[in-house]
């Protein structure tokens, strides 16, 4: 293959890019989930996590959002979390709906790595996967094969510290 100008492209994958499968066990550590399964998505430019009551409020000025996730699907356990605010942006789904979500900044472990990524907060609550890891994630760090699934082991499932309580 070649490049319009006739120089060579190079389609060889980067040697130090860690292969993951279509699906994978990650922690949100700074969130204080030791183990939630995520979806790998590279068609999805930011990646999503699946909250319930989602409010916001100021703490020293700044804005912070608090929410709880489902870690399992089938489960009613549900862990309380807190994140300031990084923006709200107008997110359009697969399925060419437009909505406003809220974006924080957070850290996920996934194949012994953390990385710093941003996650939009929304409603996944139909979809099988709480978590839905997007490009602006994955690229430069992973790269992904289909055929693979649940590459890495399983993170703990107790959380890697306390998670902030939701006011009565």
């Amino acid at each position: 293959m070649s490049r319009p100008d006739g120089s060579p492209i190079d389609a060889s994958p980067a040697p130090d890019l860690v292969s993951l499968g279509w699906r994978e066990w990650v922690a949100l550590p700074a969130l204080g989930i030791g183990a939630i399964k995520a979806k790998l998505d590279s068609g999805a430019r930011s990646s999503s996590l699946h909250v319930e009551g989602i409010e916001t409020f100021r703490e020293g000025g700044v804005l912070r959002v608090r929410f709880l996730v489902r870690v399992r699907r089938r489960s009613q356990r549900r862990v309380a979390c807190a994140a300031t605010v990084q923006d709200r942006r107008h997110v359009t789904d697969s399925g060419g709906h437009r909505s406003e979500r809220w974006f924080i900044a957070t850290q996920i472990e996934i194949a012994g790595r953390r990385i710093d990524m941003e996650m939009n907060l929304t409603d996944r609550g139909a979809m099988l996967f709480p978590l839905l890891l997007g490009r602006s994630t994955i690229g430069g760090h992973f790269r992904i094969d289909p055929a693979l699934s649940y590459t890495c082991p399983r993170p703990t499932r107790a959380p890697f510290g306390p998670s902030p309580p939701l006011p009565a």
